[in-house]
Order: structure tokens, then C-alpha cells, then sequence
């Protein structure tokens, strides 16, 4: 009887750890990272030309232009003027919502010292307001 129930704990226990790795052990691998423009110019030594990452901020007022197959503009870590921004040229389709003081997360590298991306995300706020017509479609 003793022996079955150290069988039962020491598989129970087992469970509990295997259950644990697999909940907690692969959540490092699922949590996105990026970094700010300051951050990203502190470490471009470190990422290269080649190396891929997420680059977060806002979108610098004034500084959106169109390009053939895409969209130029700067980000900076803060909408405020005078914080370091980075030149990005964007290959693609702009995220439906994009427009200038937005935050925005970009991924892509390093391409001098211009940030070359081709996928976007942009942040939005909680707040839902609704169609200033009332709503009605036409």
C-alpha cells in the first residue's frame, strides 16, 4: 500500500512539472518584443543589416510620404519633438488605421540607416466613438 502510494505521488508530481513546462516553458517563445528607436539605435551595431526585429513608436507628424510600393516616414519614441527618430521605408500595404502620431510596430532590418519593413501594426486606443453621421448608411 506504501509503495502505491509513492507510485501515485511521484507520478502526480511528474505530471505537474511536465504540465508547468509546457504552460510556462513555452511562453517566452510566444511573447513579442520590440524596440523603441532609441533602443534600436543604442544595439544597430548588434542587430546588423541582416537581422530581423520589431521596431515600436509614433509616427513623426509631417513626415509621411508616399514611394513606389510603399510608404516613407520617421518614428520616434515619443510624439513629443526633439526625440530621436529613425527613417523607415515601408514595402506594402499601410495598416488600414496608419496616419501621422499613431504608434506604430514595424518589422524588418537594419538597411544603412534607413529601417527597411514590410510588415506594420498599429496601436489603437480603447475608446470607441461612433460615426459622427449616427451611424446611417447610405
Amino acid at each position: 500500500m506504501r509503495r502505491y502510494r509513492l507510485l501515485v505521488l511521484a507520478l502526480g508530481g511528474l505530471v505537474v512539472v511536465l504540465s508547468g513546462f509546457l504552460v510556462f516553458g513555452n511562453l517566452n517563445s510566444n511573447l513579442v518584443y520590440y524596440l523603441t528607436p532609441q533602443e534600436a539605435l543604442a544595439r544597430k551595431v548588434e542587430f546588423g543589416q541582416e537581422r530581423r526585429f520589431q521596431l515600436g513608436g509614433f509616427v513623426v507628424p509631417g513626415s509621411v510620404t508616399r514611394s513606389p510600393g510603399g510608404l516613407r516616414f520617421s518614428v520616434a519614441s515619443h510624439s513629443a519633438p526633439g526625440s530621436p527618430s529613425i527613417p523607415v521605408e515601408h514595402r506594402g500595404a499601410p495598416a488600414q488605421l496608419f496616419r501621422a502620431g499613431i504608434g506604430v510596430v514595424l518589422e524588418g532590418s537594419w538597411q544603412g540607416a534607413r529601417f527597411a519593413s514590410d510588415t506594420m501594426l498599429v496601436k489603437h486606443d480603447e475608446n470607441y466613438a461612433p460615426p459622427q453621421d449616427g451611424g446611417e448608411r447610405r
